[in-house]
């Protein structure tokens, strides 16, 4: 498996009240221990900010 890489994940956005960048989906337990602990897990979840993705699909 590989990690996902959060800061590319549409999920993952900066909340300006706690002035810091938190993931959006709700995680189980499990989920939260890979996702705090950095270990090499591979987010379900993740998605990929891609803001080509609509005028791509409009052509």
């Amino acid at each position: 498996m590989t990690k996902s890489n959060c800061d590319t994940c549409v999920n993952y956005i900066y909340d300006e009240e706690c002035e810091c960048y938190i993931c959006m989906v709700n995680l189980d337990e499990d989920e939260m221990y890979h996702f705090l602990s950095g270990t090499l897990w591979e987010c379900p979840y993740y998605r990929l900010e891609d803001e080509y993705g609509v005028v791509r699909r409009q052509i």
